[in-house]
């Protein structure tokens, strides 16, 4: 019953911390009673939020937005400015439904316009709807302005008697620095509480929600009050006006919320915060001649444009690193930016694999000493070889005594077949057939400026036609020894244009076994090189079931230890194509990526104490494919694995220095590799580290069948835990 009615709860708690970006709901408990200093300014938000959030439900929109608040916080903002300017009464009250609603409207409008480029609509319906009901309600004779100002503390006394006005008088009273009173009154002005009281319990919210967003709300201030001193302005426009939560907003949003923080985004803050000081000041003279006032509107325009501009950027000279998802926490943002970028660096747009089964030598690769020169350098020659380092049985002088020829050759990515040659006769060893340099060849594409050619293919073996569609693996040929082939092999580039003499491209290969130097190891994204021994990961069926992770599979635990005594996940997928595993008892969701031989967990959200969790951390990374001895390591974001009440100080220094560190690490059993197991047991590590130190590690074990995974271990300092499958 709770979850269904998530939308409704959470967009509440939403709508108040989403003004600050944010989710947190212990933001959210201390915004709401600061709305209430004015007693009928919290209440008319409070309603103009649920009278948006239900009738953006009752139309049908997405109920994630109306959860996260992203429609709510503009009518919150708009009710707020009614309850302060009019006086309560029936008229105000249908006339905040009406706004409420025209609201909603105004940011359903505006995330169509500008939300196609991929911006924020902001709080621009909050200006634009709180504008239009004051310019309109100059002819509402029957609403009649607020007349409260003077009586605030009969108000403060109903709410919480004779200690909530002294307390509140006490606050106001205190001898501060007139800079930081000028920045508590700005704080408060996005609420409409024009208080040093109410400021300071912003700035404790905001504080509890990110030490990172604390900070920038400062930086953007102080940089504001700076720069009104250097060219002489008139202070009462940060003052009076309490327009200065514009500097603070725009250095949140610039400084850590829509761009990674770190220290170049800080310093775009000092940089954009004087064009927020000059829009606010030409847009206050501007203004005045209607009687209106700037609101939040200078900081819109700016931050607008300036993510608008960086999306024209070819280069990132600028430091600043825009998102792919947000967190809605400048903190959880720029760790699990981090960590994605540590962790998948390199990774390239269309997964590649290798073109063939079994394991082969690179006798070319890139830069090679023979034919693989200037435009046609990013190409590889693979071969067989035996355990002798030879490449044929016998003596050598007939094409079916190297080991790669007829050997199976296989589509190395999904996509359309482009172009065949198979009619070229196979050389005599030693020869070269200069005049069909390519010999056979299949040309596939995988995108309209992305193609793969495969060379020197056995005569009237391709197995495919043109327009064939095909997947990763699927066979489209023989290897052969025809074209400028000396001896058997296989040519192999990727390429930008669909012609068999076309130029390479630069493009690793993805998910691949390397034997290099006698030390075998699993790549996930590289060019091989000469002389590697290099093979693609065969699945092993118990790992397989295990791990493979498909919409729909159900995963049923009985659980003995720290965690819950049941759990059932299902594995799912969301609007947005993301895959996760969700659990039904506690709600909690582990976010993963998965290709054909491996799962990468990315994201976790939820109960840290479930059953999950410890899943979550324990198959951060793994693959299908046995390799006996293999270890497979990881990093992990930061907040995810530490206690956010320990890394107070780590959040401070986030954005140009990380002291802490969470390493994952999984071993597979040694076992004879000729022969494919079926009961397996893994291990693994998880390590906290402070200053490179290890402070505290996690231990965990799966245990593996032929049907999958039969139990799962986890223990640490305060967990002890034994999951059987059901």
């Amino acid at each position: 019953m709770l979850q269904k009615y998530e939308w409704f709860w959470k967009g509440f708690l939403n709508s108040y911390s989403q003004i600050f970006f944010s989710d947190n709901k212990g933001f959210a408990a201390i915004l709401i009673p600061v709305t209430f200093i004015d007693l009928f300014a919290g209440l008319f938000g409070m309603l103009s939020v649920l009278f948006t959030n239900s009738a953006a439900r009752l139309i049908g929109y997405d109920p994630m937005k109306i959860r996260n608040g992203y429609y709510g916080f503009n009518s919150l903002l708009v009710g707020l400015g009614l309850g302060i300017y009019y006086e309560p009464g029936i008229v105000l009250l249908i006339l905040l439904a009406i706004a409420a609603i025209l609201t909603l409207f105004i940011s359903v409008t505006l995330e169509g316009v500008i939300g196609k480029y991929y911006l924020p609509h902001l709080s621009l319906p909050f200006v634009f709807a709180l504008w239009m009901l004051m310019l309109s309600s100059r002819e509402f004779y029957a609403l009649t302005l607020n007349e409260r100002g003077i009586y605030t503390l009969n108000d403060l006394y109903i709410i919480g008697g004779h200690s909530l006005v002294v307390l509140y008088e006490w606050w106001n009273q205190l001898d501060i620095p007139s800079v930081f009173r000028t920045y508590f009154l700005s704080l408060g002005a996005i609420l409409f509480q024009f208080s040093v009281l109410s400021g300071m319990l912003i700035a404790l919210g905001l504080l509890i929600y990110s030490r990172i967003a604390f900070t920038l709300s400062f930086l953007g201030f102080f940089a504001a009050w700076c720069f009104y001193n250097i060219i002489g302005a008139d202070l009462t426009e940060v003052g009076y006006s309490y327009v200065g939560f514009n500097y603070i907003l725009t250095a949140i949003a610039i400084g850590g919320f829509f761009i990674i923080p770190n220290v170049w985004s800080y310093f775009w803050v000092l940089l954009v915060v004087p064009m927020v000081s000059i829009v606010t000041i030409s847009l206050g003279s501007i203004l005045n001649v209607f009687q209106l006032p700037v609101y939040a509107l200078p900081f819109n325009m700016v931050v607008l444009i300036f993510l608008y501009v960086l999306k024209f950027r070819i280069s990132n000279r600028s430091g600043l690193h825009t998102l792919f998802v947000q967190r809605n926490s400048p903190e959880r943002n720029l760790y699990s930016w981090l960590n994605y970028r540590e962790r998948f660096t390199g990774r390239a747009e269309t997964p590649v694999r290798l073109p063939f089964l079994g394991e082969w030598i690179v006798r070319q690769g890139h830069n090679g000493p023979y034919t693989h020169k200037n435009d046609w350098r990013h190409a590889w020659d693979f071969e067989m070889v035996d355990e002798n380092g030879k490449t044929y049985r016998k003596k050598g002088d007939f094409p079916e005594d190297y080991y790669c020829f007829n050997k199976p050759v296989t589509a190395p990515a999904d996509g359309i077949v482009e172009e065949i040659i198979d009619d070229i006769e196979d050389n005599i060893i030693g020869k070269r057939n200069l005049g069909h340099n390519w010999g056979n060849t299949v040309i596939i594409k995988h995108s309209d400026d992305f193609y793969s050619k495969l060379s020197h293919l056995k005569k009237h073996s391709v197995k495919v036609r043109r327009g064939d569609r095909i997947r990763h693996g699927d066979p489209l040929g023989l290897c052969g020894n025809s074209g400028n082939s000396p001896y058997p092999h296989l040519h192999f580039q990727l390429q930008s244009t669909p012609y068999v003499g076309s130029k390479t491209r630069f493009h690793p290969v993805s998910n691949y076994y390397c034997n290099r130097d006698g030390s075998r190891k699993l790549v996930e994204t590289g060019i091989p090189e000469k002389d590697d021994l290099v093979s693609n990961i065969q699945a092993n069926p118990s790992l397989k079931k295990s791990f493979q992770l498909v919409p729909g599979r159900i995963m049923e635990f009985e659980v003995e230890g720290t965690a819950k005594s049941h759990a059932r996940w299902e594995v799912k997928i969301d609007n947005y194509m993301n895959q996760y595993v969700e659990c039904a008892e506690t709600g909690s969701k582990a976010y993963f990526e998965s290709g054909p031989a491996m799962v990468h967990f990315v994201h976790f959200e939820g109960d840290r104490t479930s059953l999950l969790y410890y899943y979550y951390m324990a198959a951060y990374k793994t693959t299908f494919g046995f390799e006996s001895g293999l270890q497979l390591t990881d990093s992990f974001p930061l907040n995810l694995v530490f206690n956010p009440n320990k890394m107070f100080l780590q959040d401070l220094a986030a954005p140009f220095y990380r002291y802490l560190e969470a390493a994952y690490e999984l071993n597979y059993p040694k076992r004879n590799k000729h022969i494919p197991p079926v009961e397996l047991e893994l291990d693994g590590t998880i390590q906290k580290k402070v200053w490179t130190r290890v402070s505290e590690k996690w231990k965990f074990q799966f245990k593996l069948d032929g049907k999958g995974l039969r139990e799962f271990h986890f223990n640490g300092r305060d967990v002890q835990i034994k999951a059987k499958c059901v």
